[in-house]
């Protein structure tokens, strides 16, 4: 549109709002509470709160990734140790939800391949298949048959069960 309208072809119509004329000289009380509630509530919690952004501008913290310290396996805590075992069961869930992600992204390559490949897919994502198998073999071995309520004592057991019948077989 160009920079200088044409006042008289587009006449902006007129407004509905009526102006008010002022006839008295008394201050409109309106006014006044307006100004009592900027300057009494509104000022002060505009400046502390103007203080802590400054504040904490200066102090930034990215929350990208929580970082969380590897603690010892159930394996490795003393009898009776009971603050090692929640230790050791929070790191073992959140292991349990790393593998679960690895597997769906995974599964969500091998899908995208076979979508973007159509009828060549078994050709072309072979490697992606094979490594598909190979990741959901191993979380099957680790969490397989543990169900929802599963646990890092169940899944050890399981684990030393599972050597103890590698041992039998290869004698």
């Amino acid at each position: 549109m160009p920079e200088d309208h044409d006042w008289e072809a587009y006449k902006v119509p007129p407004t509905r709002t009526p102006v008010s004329e002022r006839t008295t000289s008394v201050p409109n009380p309106v006014n006044f509470f307006q100004s009592a509630f900027s300057h009494v509530l509104d000022a002060p919690v505009t400046f502390v709160r103007e203080w802590i952004e400054r504040w904490q501008t200066k102090n930034k913290f990215y929350y990208y990734h929580q970082k969380f310290r590897r603690v010892p396996d159930l394996s490795q805590c003393l009898d009776g140790d009971y603050l090692c075992f929640y230790e050791a069961e929070a790191q073992w869930r959140r292991d349990r939800m790393v593998d679960q992600e690895i597997v769906e992204i995974v599964r969500e390559r091998m899908a995208a391949c076979k979508q973007r490949e159509g009828p060549n897919q078994f050709q072309n994502c072979a490697k992606e298949m094979e490594l598909l198998a190979q990741v959901t073999k191993a979380y099957q071995d680790r969490y397989g048959d543990l169900g929802y309520h599963g646990n890092a004592r169940t899944c050890l057991m399981k684990q030393k069960h599972r050597m103890m019948e590698e041992r039998k077989a290869a004698q």
